[in-house]
């Protein structure tokens, strides 16, 4: 009887080629619907394998190293308001959103991103507990 090992860092580069082609396909479905793409979150795994020097670097995105993998966007609102949306890298279609007023001050807009970002970590943690 013939034993096989399965080699696990074959099903770990595949899973960030799938990382990869969900940021792609993210990016497309939102620049579609006039979103810009601002920040990158990615675990160091993921940055690891979808970041390189070769590679445009997102539209000149901000890449940050996060415990969660997904992409912040954002576009201009109704009432001169400016709309921020999280979206989750994943196969589920998770996503929270936010918009600010012309005036708001960007500390308090990078307080509720921060906020924002906690809830997606709290949502992942509860998801794969």
């Amino acid at each position: 009887m013939a034993c096989v090992i399965l080699d696990q860092s074959f099903d770990e580069r595949r899973g960030m080629m799938n990382q990869r082609d969900r940021i792609r396909e993210i990016l497309a479905a939102y620049q579609k619907h006039g979103w810009r793409l601002r920040r990158l979150l990615l675990v160091p795994e993921t940055r690891a394998a979808v970041v390189n020097k070769d590679e445009v670097i997102f539209e000149g995105a901000r890449v940050e190293e996060a415990n969660v993998d997904a992409l912040w966007f954002s576009r201009s609102s109704d009432g001169k308001r400016e709309a921020w949306e999280l979206r989750l890298i994943a196969e589920i279609a998770y996503a929270l959103f936010e918009t600010f007023q012309a005036d708001e001050p960007e500390q308090a807009r990078e307080d509720t991103r921060r906020e924002m970002q906690a809830r997606m970590s709290q949502f992942i943690t509860r998801k794969h507990s």
